[in-house]
């Protein structure tokens, strides 16, 4: 017997043999499509589910109880427009729309035929190979949380406290806010509504106790 290869995963053999019997011949036909389309590929396990690298993330796939999955690490720039897509635009149900860019795959006649899928495949190989990136979406900062009536009025009694308050970063605020609003009864709103103000006409921090000196 023929020891593995590194280009083969012997967990990959376990994760489709312990996969629901609809999804084995789906899982055997992706696998065989991602080593035509690109022998060098290295199989390993992501997310506890079966995907290739070449020259960094190439794609991967994953079966769940009802379905299967399959996508590619840089999808944006190899799939032109997701099968996922396509079938909403058809009409299709929510119980068509899954993680990947062919949607709910309940047989290997729901993906795309052969050669278009190696394809798909030579394309994600060749973008790696020349190190393109994807260009990630920039999160929006996060908005500061308004500052409650009561903390505020208390503020506005205390000049030295505002300064202070007025000088923290926003995640400092936050923490004296969110500490304040999470209380469950007016009385221990009240309770800490007293201790903030005294440790932030101090300059302290909400967890003062627990930062290096």
């Amino acid at each position: 017997m023929s020891k593995p290869t590194p280009n083969h995963d012997p967990r990959i053999d376990a994760y489709i043999a312990k996969s629901a019997e609809f999804a084995r011949p789906i899982l055997a036909h992706l696998r065989a499509i991602v080593r035509a389309g690109c022998p060098q590929a290295v199989e390993t396990l992501k997310w506890s589910m079966p995907a290739w690298e070449y020259k960094g993330l190439l794609c991967g796939m994953a079966a769940f109880k009802q379905h299967c999955t399959f996508g590619f690490w840089k999808h944006q720039l190899v799939v032109p427009e997701p099968m996922a897509a396509r079938k909403s635009k058809n009409g299709g149900s929510k119980a068509d729309e899954a993680m990947g860019e062919f949607g709910r795959i309940t047989s290997v006649a729901d993906l795309p035929p052969k050669k278009v899928l190696i394809g798909y495949v030579r394309k994600a190989a060749k973008l790696n190979d020349e190190g393109v990136k994807v260009a990630r979406p920039k999160r929006a900062p996060a908005k500061p949380l308004p500052v409650p009536p009561d903390l505020a009025a208390a503020l506005k009694k205390d000049k030295s406290a505002a300064g202070h308050f007025e000088q923290f970063s926003p995640s400092k605020r936050k923490d004296y806010i969110e500490w304040l609003t999470e209380a469950k009864t007016e009385e221990t709103r009240q309770r800490r509504l007293a201790t903030a103000m005294e440790w932030i006409a101090e300059g302290k921090s909400r967890n003062w106790k627990y930062e290096r000196c």
